[in-house]
């Protein structure tokens, strides 16, 4: 029965493609800008290539037996969360609003694509704007992964990140990005996804560590399997982010423009902040910190790459390296085994990146934002801390419940002699 599950879910995708074979407008609005789409294209293939990227960033830090499956547990994401995304995801997240709560979409908004052909969303077409928000969706369970590499059992990975799309993705997204959400009314602000991708995916990293618990004791100690891999995927990872974050501007234009230049800026600072503080520390510099140090600045300026000035995200990459460096360091210190330090980067780093917005927004920059704290304004800080305390508590807690359904569901975790071959034989019968 198991076996005949995942393929009957298919074919039930395949009868609704049937029965709502999609409609199309009959003429295009005036609305939509040609500029503002070919933008928007780009960056959308942008942001895909990410999830290869991450791959590769996450597949050679892990031991050599391991390198595949882990690769795989990224890559997968690029289907299974489409075909969600298509089917009911994206009508969900930004569906009309159901009830006022601000928290879910009507799924019937947009289900199966319905109601996005020939429609505008601002200066782009509805289609593209959900394409572009499903590589948000695909990239947020990617992340995840690197806390319980090495350990996971494949099919019960695919039941938790259906259920984590599902229950913390799409209300968090619904939430921050809709304009009836409840985080939006609260003046919250999350240019591309601090929030809504980082501290969730931290969050559920954090709660995966914990209910998985510590890989059994073998032989070998961890070494990287390929640090030209690490190299090769943060350089997918900070060209990608220019569609991630210039891309959240949804137009081509000036925001565009700042965006791209905040992005770079910090992930550039963070990287040598990084190596920097490892020197202080009596370290040698190493290319796995400079790397890391990188994609911690690009995760901190996510939420504030639209709000804030370019010098102010040398602040942002910087400070943001040292306390998730710290971060790492009392990882290290305790029983946690999040393999990749998933939490002390992307969720440390996301929540890092969301209270530095609630001090450098500026009106000057984003006239839809708010002046944060350095201006002499508190009221989005305030609201910044508060959101990063409901958000935390929802990511956290929810994700270990939903590991203990799909625990019950399927077990997660693989058995001590398929984690001694490695789960590359063990869960795909492939090696490098």
């Amino acid at each position: 029965m198991k076996k005949i599950i995942p393929f009957g879910i298919l074919v039930i995708v395949v009868i609704l493609a049937f029965i709502f074979p999609g409609n199309l407008a009959a003429a295009k609005p005036a609305a939509i800008d040609k500029a503002d789409t070919a933008w928007l294209l780009i960056s959308t293939a942008l942001v895909l290539l990410m999830t290869p990227g991450l791959a590769f960033f996450y597949g050679g830090m892990v031991r050599k037996k391991n390198v595949i499956s882990t690769m795989l547990q990224s890559f997968v994401c690029m289907g299974l969360i489409t075909i969600i995304w298509v089917v009911f995801g994206f009508s969900l997240a930004f569906g009309d609003d159901v009830n006022g709560w601000g928290f879910i979409g009507n799924p019937k908004s947009f289900f199966m694509m319905q109601n996005t052909l020939g429609v505008a969303w601002g200066t782009i077409p509805v289609i593209l704007f959900a394409m572009f928000q499903l590589k948000f969706a695909v990239i947020t369970p990617a992340l995840i992964t690197g806390a319980f590499a090495e350990r996971i059992r494949f099919n019960s990975y695919l039941i938790f990140i259906t259920l984590f799309i599902v229950i913390i993705y799409i209300p968090l997204a619904h939430a921050t990005w809709h304009p009836k959400g409840y985080f939006y009314l609260k003046g919250v602000l999350d240019f591309a996804g601090g929030t809504v991708v980082h501290m969730s995916a931290g969050w559920a990293a954090l709660a995966s560590a914990l209910y998985l618990k510590k890989r059994n004791e073998v032989e070998e100690a961890h070494v990287p399997a390929r640090i030209s891999y690490v190299i090769l995927g943060t350089g997918l990872l900070w060209f990608g982010w220019f569609g991630f974050n210039a891309g959240s501007a949804l137009g081509s234009n000036e925001l565009a423009s700042t965006a791209l230049a905040t992005t770079t800026t910090a992930s550039a600072a963070a990287a040598m902040s990084w190596i920097f503080f490892d020197i202080l520390r009596g370290k040698k510099p190493s290319a796995l910190g400079a790397c890391i140090g990188a994609v911690v600045g690009l995760v901190a300026i996510t939420p504030a790459a639209g709000f804030i000035t370019v010098s102010s995200a040398l602040i942002v990459g910087i400070v943001s390296a040292v306390v998730s460096n710290l971060m790492v360091i009392w990882r290290s210190k305790t029983g946690i085994d999040d393999t990749l330090d998933v939490f002390p980067c992307h969720g440390v780093g996301g929540m890092m990146g969301m209270l530095l917005t609630g001090v450098f927004s500026t009106k000057a920059v984003n006239g839809a934002g708010a002046e944060g704290l350095i201006y002499g304004q508190s009221g989005l800080f305030v609201q910044h801390l508060i959101a990063l305390v409901m958000v935390s508590a929802f990511a956290f807690f929810g994700s270990l419940l939903l590991l203990k359904i799909t625990d019950l569901i399927s077990p997660l975790r693989v058995t001590p002699e398929e984690e001694l071959v490695g789960l590359d034989v063990s869960q795909h019968d492939e090696e490098l």
